[in-house]
């Protein structure tokens, strides 16, 4: 089957046309922006992509047209699509009905750590001889991809709970019907969809009236929005983790290794962890739990996860010049700003932290998270954040934080100014879902100047 997807370049949807392509279909796409590493990636796998959205593109006669969540009415090849009536479908949609059926699916949900906790459950049972199948949104460095297709019964998932498509306002996640559920945490995100916490918490609740009798949930302890959706109906066995009546991580030693206990019973060490802060170690318990009910003894866990070697731009070193060390990450949210700044200093030290923002997220752009952003960023020795294309005043709700927060519309500036300011030792921690405009090779080389 000739399949063509639009929005290819998305993670999610680079991950369908991946796993499309393994089960043998001939696999294109399109999208607005085609660029590496997505394009890279998806060129190496024999998948041709298109740049735009021309209504040209019916000429490719594929046999279905697979439609990306960023795609909306008056797009004008979707609009050629419907005016014909053309085949098409989402792509969970799509991905629920030709790969997941008969799989043993693990779903990783919640506001924040979705991709590491996915990768850390995927690598876990590859360590464990398992060769699972996976679709991540970020590309684990054990892996080397973000999505992959085996012969395995397994299969891992980051379940997002953005909604499916422009024809399916539901949730990704309700799609996947996971047997293993991680509920790693739940906050009001997303402000372009949902109107408050409570709709994210009914999607959640959409979410667990499909696992099974016979399933786990994994849950947040001490999240009360989670008690709140858990207590809506739950028809699935709970384990909790992050709370002492579950799994917890102990604190770390000099080589971020930690112990493990579940309901205060000693399981075993983790003798070596790459990444830093509580909330990772969170995450690696989360998976741990979900990894066990998979059939992976914890002690093979425990040794999986000392070999963990992280997520791209998840605290991702991009490079060191005349000693100031440059890291990238995918922080977006308040509270993951704030994790995200307390784990770098756990790292570090009394190291300064110079944090560079783009605030690029549809709720972020929003203004809908602007107050905690203060709070967020307190962690940081200096910020400066990229007010370009915003409809709220980034001078004026960072002001709390003084002469410690700068704002600039200009990006270049923005480098120079970080430039200037960096000295030996200084860790400058960019934060941006998206490609923030190539800042970061822009601030080495300006470094090295």
């Amino acid at each position: 089957m000739h399949i063509h997807i639009l929005g290819i370049c998305g993670t999610f949807m680079g991950g369908i046309a991946l796993l499309a392509r393994a089960a043998g279909h001939r696999v294109t796409g399109c999208d607005a922006n085609v660029y590496p590493p997505m394009s890279t990636q998806l060129g190496e796998q024999g998948i041709d992509l298109v740049s735009g959205f021309g209504a040209e593109q019916l000429t490719l006669n594929p046999d279905l047209f697979v439609v990306g969540n960023a795609i909306s009415r008056g797009n004008p090849l979707l609009e050629a699509i419907l005016d014909r009536n053309l085949p098409y479908v989402s792509g969970p949609q799509w991905l629920a009905e030709n790969i997941l059926g008969g799989r043993w699916v693990l779903g990783v949900a919640g506001t924040h750590g979705k991709t590491t906790t996915t990768s850390m459950l995927a690598w876990i049972l590859e360590e464990a001889g398992l060769n699972p199948s996976f679709l991540v949104g970020g590309v684990p460095q054990g892996f080397g991809v973000s999505a992959r297709l085996t012969d395995s019964p397994f299969f891992v998932i980051e379940a997002d709970e953005y909604d499916t498509a422009f024809c399916d306002k539901r949730s990704k996640f309700v799609h996947y019907r996971p047997r293993t559920a991680v509920l790693n945490n739940l906050e009001f995100d997303h402000a372009d969809i949902f109107s408050d916490l409570p709709a994210i918490e009914t999607q959640f609740h959409h979410l667990v009236r499909t696992l099974p009798s016979n399933g786990l949930i994994i849950a947040n302890a001490g999240e009360t929005s989670l008690r709140r959706v858990l207590a809506r109906g739950c028809w699935t066995p709970i384990e909790w983790f992050n709370g002492a009546e579950g799994w917890q991580a102990g604190e770390p030693d000099a080589s971020g290794g930690f112990a493990v206990t579940l309901a205060g019973k000693a399981q075993g060490r983790v003798e070596r962890f790459d990444l830093a802060g509580a909330h990772n170690r969170a995450n690696a318990v989360a998976a741990l739990a979900a990894a066990r009910h998979a059939g992976v003894p914890v002690a093979v866990g425990l040794k999986a996860l000392a070999s963990f070697s992280g997520i791209k731009r998840r605290l991702e070193v991009r490079g060191t010049v005349r000693g100031v060390t440059v890291i990238d990450d995918f922080a977006h949210h308040p509270t993951a700003i704030r994790v995200t700044l307390a784990g770098l200093r756990q790292r570090v030290g009394r190291a300064r932290i110079l944090a560079v923002l783009e605030p690029r997220s549809n709720t972020m752009k929003l203004g809908a998270m602007k107050a905690q952003l203060p709070e967020s960023l307190a962690d940081a020795d200096a910020t400066y954040c990229y007010a370009g294309n915003l409809g709220w005043d980034t001078a004026a709700a960072l002001a709390p934080l003084g002469n410690k927060a700068r704002s600039f519309d200009d990006l270049e500036l923005l480098v120079i100014a970080v430039a200037a300011d960096a000295r030996e030792g200084d860790q400058v921690l960019i934060m941006s879902n998206g490609g923030f405009g190539g800042v970061h090779d822009k601030l080495l080389a300006a470094l090295a100047l």
